[in-house]
């Protein structure tokens, strides 16, 4: 049985969410992000969440763009993974799309809104919002390739 890679355990701090950790700390999840947690809000709905710290701000203290790219391209696979689509393993990103409609503030929970659009046998068509509280950041959708079954 192969080791798992994430820590997708109850985060006992957010009743309601899970971890999605990885468990190798040197992986740009975890060097990049830092702490992410998750949780499902429908059949077709799930919410990811990350800390923004100093370390994701950019020259005007607001959450770099490229700290939001990476979060919104790990959100497509937490919220996969939460909605039940597949394992972890070589799913890949094929296409994401973002647009920037508001500065991201550090020190300020930061979520993906994330909506399930349509599963094929290999593909995963996602869509969602960047919000921090009531104040959306960022607008993205993503396709995912489903890992090969060997």
């Amino acid at each position: 049985m192969e080791t798992p890679h994430f820590d997708n355990s109850p985060d006992p701090e957010n009743p309601g969410w899970y971890n999605w950790n990885m468990f190798d700390e040197e992986r740009f999840n975890s060097q990049a992000l830092g702490k992410m947690i998750v949780r499902k809000d429908g059949d077709d709905k799930a919410r990811v969440r990350m800390f923004p710290a100093k370390k994701h701000s950019n020259l005007i203290d607001t959450v770099h763009g490229g700290a939001i790219l990476g979060f919104i391209d790990v959100s497509l696979f937490a919220a996969s993974r939460i909605f039940g689509l597949f394992e972890i393993g070589s799913a890949v990103t094929l296409d994401l799309s973002t647009q920037f409609i508001g500065a991201g503030k550090i020190d300020q929970p930061m979520d993906a809104q994330v909506e399930l659009l349509k599963e094929t046998r290999r593909l995963v068509f996602l869509r969602g919002l960047i919000l921090q509280g009531e104040t959306r950041v960022a607008a993205f959708s993503g396709t995912i390739r489903k890992p090969s079954s060997k």
